[in-house]
């Protein structure tokens, strides 16, 4: 979040080649959203279960929106809908991500359990 705040305070912030804004904001939401999510369960892997992708969204779009406000302050910068909509996108993203790593590191029943030579 310092990150992103600190990105935001500059009138002219750096950005690679010609890449779009908006795909940068969802690729910061991404990891935002990573974070938050690892943050709010306890680590990773771990069960995305529905408070848990609540209350990732909640604090990303939440943030996303007053990241946006607090441009209207920096000279030269404005606000957009469109950005937050990319930071939404950006962390839905991200809780995809989690929930599939959740999938790949926590085999379900259906695996078989490997058996004990003796």
């Amino acid at each position: 979040m310092v990150l992103i705040f600190y990105l935001s305070a500059q009138s002219s912030p750096p950005t690679p080649g010609r890449v779009p804004d908006y795909v940068l904001h969802a690729v910061e939401y991404f990891g935002l959203a990573v974070l938050v999510f690892r943050a709010v369960a306890g680590g990773l892997p771990a069960r995305v279960d529905a408070a848990g992708v609540t209350l990732t969204l909640a604090i990303a779009v939440g943030y996303g929106v007053s990241d946006e406000v607090h441009q209207l302050f920096v000279p030269l910068r404005t606000a957009a809908v469109r950005d937050i909509l990319a930071d939404a996108v950006g962390a839905c993203a991200g809780l995809i991500a989690c929930w599939a790593w959740h999938i790949i590191t926590n085999p379900g029943p259906h695996t078989p359990k490997p058996t004990s030579q003796r």
